[in-house]
């Protein structure tokens, strides 16, 4: 009886020691192919560019400022005279961007910005663009030389008109039947 029970005891154990080994090797193989899932990206708040920031004075109406920011991501009951407007995104193969900015009123009218540096919208664009720059563009020019190489079009008449060309219909069909 005790020998059976030894023998259950060290089966168990081998059982489970198999199950270990089956997990650790699932668990690595899974993780080696974490580069290859999709991640989608993930875009949050309003983006807000330096041109945006430079076109706001102070002394604007909150709808002006509205205008050209668009809708803010936070207005607080709390603190009324203040507009937050933050962005995020999260991009596979690249590193997450944030900004944040702060636009302040007085009496409704705008009175101070704070936040991070902003980028321009070239700038932005530029750091979304994971296309291979391109290139030496070639030179689009072309000399007098070369253009007579080519055949010359043929000059049309205004009021020509061309033999190729069938005349067209005078009546056309009906597009329902008549019942």
């Amino acid at each position: 009886m005790l020998e059976s029970c030894r023998n259950a005891f060290q089966s168990l154990r081998q059982q489970r020691h198999l199950m270990a080994v089956v997990c650790v090797t699932a668990s690595l193989g899974l993780s080696a192919c974490s580069n290859l899932i999709y991640r989608p990206e993930v875009v949050q708040g309003n983006f807000v560019s330096r041109e945006q920031v430079q076109a706001l004075r102070a002394g604007m109406p909150r709808q002006a400022v509205r205008d050209i920011l668009g809708t803010p991501l936070v207005s607080d009951v709390f603190h009324a005279d203040r507009w937050d407007y933050a962005f995020s995104i999260r991009r596979q193969g690249s590193e997450p961007q944030q900004r944040r900015i702060s636009v302040f009123f007085k009496n409704d009218t705008l009175d101070r910005i704070e936040g991070d540096p902003l980028p321009t919208e070239a700038e932005f664009a530029a750091s979304l663009d994971r296309r291979r720059s391109p290139t030496v563009m070639p030179e689009l020019k072309a000399t007098e030389a070369d253009l007579a190489k080519f055949p010359a079009k043929p000059a049309f008449a205004v009021g020509a008109v061309s033999e190729a060309a069938p005349a067209l219909p005078v009546a056309y069909p009906p597009l329902e039947s008549a019942r």
